[in-house]
């Protein structure tokens, strides 16, 4: 199962990986593109271009950002794990399926800088799929028509972020016109786009968490005592919700990143529950990249951290039960499961806002995702579907991401044409909701269905998922 779950994790070369971190440096330092290129001496259009991973600084430039950035050296040491020494073109050329665009115009890149470019998933010539950085212009150039444009934000003057930034700043401090103080507005904000996540998926908070996490740090300049500590914590639950949304947008570098980065945040709030919070989460994104090494002992990590019968004890029970299940060891998945099940009544009863939706759903869904990890496909396939059957209303996405698991599972029982029809559906969710944790799946389902590939069913459903995905050619642009 871990091999199969790695042979479709996307693979981020060193030129995106340092592209990607001095953006966020830059970000974190609040400078501009412009601002940080008169500091630095290099053209604000190269700089552009090294974020997109277009092109690789030379050295002088890469000393000169990382001293700049205050990196303390992390900068310049990722730039040297970057072999070629010559200009870079990274993005490959490839073809777009006009005909269902929408799943491939549904993640934005938090790579690409000011919004110019995307990540799309896309077959390469031996057929497997993976997940690649386009540039919006060539998207447009391609002939995507305005309404997939519109998607993707095509358009919209380099300096709207910004903009945006600075009006949420204005709004979270006038709250009190709306009968609240900034820190109740941001709160309030946060569970409005956890909402919209639940229900659109991430494509549709993403930015607007990044525009919170920045508004936050404007504020906490002039914020004292309480206040300075409760926008803290803010920042913290942002910087989490990000991580997630980038999770569930198939990117686990990013969310790596940000989990990093709310981790540290957590030790500056002194808030132990957050914390153990953050480490469950790590933990669930080990077991969400097939990681054998770290899902465990990261699961046991947040259980000591956590307080003895807590919900978030059972919360990192339950991703310590499918790390078990993922190196093959059925009796202790089994046994967490079933404490996670004694656990849950009391767990009910914890005051504490975190991991609220742990419930007899969720734990089934980790019990199925056990079972198909060792390969009782029949098993997980009817526990998928019971999980689904109770889950509450509101969870669009989640439902979405939990049939295609079933149909993966379907597949291993050798029910292509009941695979195929689920796979259909998870399939419109993947294109309403831009999830990337779907689509991945699906091409799970896609590779598992080609013994049966001439079955009707299934042939529809290929061709169907072919027609979403970008395409690597043979030859370059």
């Amino acid at each position: 199962m871990a091999q199969k779950a790695n042979e479709l994790t996307p693979w981020v070369s060193p030129l995106h990986n340092w592209g990607y971190q001095l953006r966020e440096l830059r970000k974190t330092r609040g400078l501009s593109l412009r601002g940080l290129a008169e500091r630095a001496r290099v053209d604000h259009s190269h700089l552009a271009r090294f974020e997109r991973a277009e092109r690789k600084a030379d050295r002088a430039q890469a000393a000169l950002l990382d001293r700049e950035l205050g990196a303390n050296g992390m900068l310049f040491r990722l730039w040297e794990s970057i072999d070629d020494e010559r200009g870079h073109v990274a993005n490959p050329s490839v073809h777009v399926a006009k005909s269902s665009v929408d799943l491939a115009l549904a993640s934005p890149d938090e790579a690409a800088s000011d919004g110019e470019g995307i990540s799309v998933p896309c077959r390469l010539a031996d057929g497997s799929v993976v997940w690649v950085a386009l540039d919006r212009r060539a998207l447009l150039r391609a002939g995507v028509g305005l309404g997939a444009a519109a998607a993707v934000g095509a358009g919209s003057p380099a300096a709207a972020d910004s903009r945006s930034v600075s009006g949420l700043v204005r709004k979270a401090r006038a709250a009190s016109a709306y009968g609240s103080t900034p820190v109740e507005h941001l709160r309030r904000t946060r569970r409005v786009l956890i909402d919209t996540d639940n229900l659109l998926g991430p494509r549709r908070a993403v930015s607007a968490v990044r525009d919170h996490i920045e508004v936050i740090q404007v504020l906490r300049r002039d914020a004292k005592g309480v206040d300075r500590h409760d926008l803290m914590e803010l920042q913290t639950q942002y910087g989490e919700l990000l991580s997630w949304l980038y999770q569930d947008m198939g990117n686990p570098k990013a969310a790596s990143y940000w989990l990093d980065r709310a981790m540290q945040w957590s030790q500056t709030v002194g808030d132990g529950d957050l914390s153990t919070y953050v480490m469950a989460r790590k933990a669930q994104l080990a077991g969400d990249t097939g990681d054998l090494v770290d899902v465990v002992d990261l699961a046991e990590a947040a259980q000591r951290m956590a307080r003895p019968r807590s919900r978030l004890a059972a919360v990192a029970r339950t991703y310590e039960a499918y790390g078990h299940a993922l190196r093959g060891d059925a009796d202790e998945s089994e046994r967490a499961i079933d404490d996670v099940r004694n656990a849950l009544d009391g767990a009910a009863a914890d005051p504490t806002p975190w991991g609220v939706w742990l419930n007899a759903s969720y734990v089934e869904i980790h019990r199925a995702q056990g079972l198909e990890a060792l390969g009782r496909h029949d098993q997980a396939a009817d526990a998928f579907a019971a999980a689904i059957r109770m889950m509450p209303d509101g969870y669009h996405r989640d439902r979405g991401v939990y049939m295609a698991r079933q149909a993966v599972a379907l597949a291993g029982a050798r029910a292509p044409e009941q695979a195929a029809a689920i796979g259909m559906h998870a399939l419109a969710v993947a294109e309403d909701t831009g999830s990337g944790r779907i689509t991945n799946e699906l091409a799970h389902l896609d590779k598992a269905l080609i013994p049966w590939q001439r079955e009707p069913s299934v042939a529809e459903f290929r061709a169907t998922f072919d027609s979403a995905l970008f395409h690597e050619t043979e030859t370059e642009a």
